[in-house]
C-alpha cells in the first residue's frame, strides 16, 4: 500500500490533488492509519509523530502525490458575547475548562456539550448551534507532541489531551460554578 510520510501545510503548495479526504477534527489527528479518499484512492498515512492536521493541509504520498485535507462540518456552538470584554470573560471560563476553543470575527466556537451551553447561557453570551469545521487554538499545552510538520520545518499546533499528563503540576481554581464533567479525567481542585 502506497504511504503518505510527510504534510505539506496549507498555501504551501498548489499542484492539483490526486484525491481528498474529508476528516473532523478527531480525524485529523492522526500519526499512522489507513485511509480512503473521496475518489477511492488508498494509502497509509505514516507520519513520524502524531500530527494535527488542518483544513487545506495536503499529504504527500511516496511517489510525489497530494492527498488534500478537507476539515469535515461538525456539530458546534457559536459563543458571542455583548461586547469584548463580555467575550474574554466566557473565554476565560472555557479554558478554565481545558475546552478546545476556535477564535472566530464573530465569538468562540466549541464542540457542543449541553453542560457548557447552559453554563455560556447563564453568563449572558448568546449561544447558536451551527455546522462547520472545527479548528481550535493551539494554546499553551501544544507542545505536548502536538508537532504539525511542514516541509521540513515543525510548528506546534492544536489539541490538548488530558489523558497523557497530570494535572497535579498546575493548580486550577474554579469559580462556584464548577458543575461540569471532565470528560473522564478528574482534576484535583483547590476551591479557594
Amino acid at each position: 500500500m502506497i504511504r503518505a510520510t510527510q504534510v505539506r501545510a496549507q498555501h504551501r503548495w498548489s499542484e492539483a490533488p490526486a484525491d481528498t479526504v474529508v476528516l473532523d477534527f478527531d480525524g485529523r489527528h492522526r500519526r499512522r492509519m489507513a485511509m480512503t479518499g473521496t475518489r477511492g484512492l488508498e494509502f497509509l498515512l505514516d507520519l513520524e509523530n502524531a500530527t494535527v492536521l488542518r483544513g487545506g493541509d495536503a499529504l504527500v504520498l511516496d511517489d510525489g502525490r497530494l492527498v488534500e485535507v478537507v476539515a469535515a462540518p461538525e456539530p458546534l456552538l457559536e459563543i458571542r458575547g455583548s461586547d469584548p470584554q463580555h467575550l474574554v470573560r466566557v473565554a476565560w471560563h472555557l479554558g478554565n475548562r481545558h475546552l478546545p476553543t476556535q477564535i472566530t470575527a464573530r465569538g468562540l466556537r466549541i464542540r457542543r456539550d449541553h453542560v457548557i451551553e447552559a453554563m455560556a447561557r447563564g453568563l449572558g453570551a448568546r449561544v447558536i448551534e451551527i455546522e462547520a469545521p472545527f479548528d481550535p487554538e493551539g494554546g499553551a499545552y501544544a507542545g505536548g507532541g502536538h508537532a504539525h510538520a511542514s516541509e521540513g520545518d515543525t510548528h506546534h499546533q492544536t489539541g490538548h489531551d488530558h489523558s497523557a499528563h497530570d494535572h497535579g503540576d498546575h493548580d486550577h481554581r474554579h469559580d462556584e460554578h464548577c458543575d461540569h464533567d471532565h470528560h473522564g479525567h478528574s482534576h484535583a481542585h483547590d476551591h479557594k
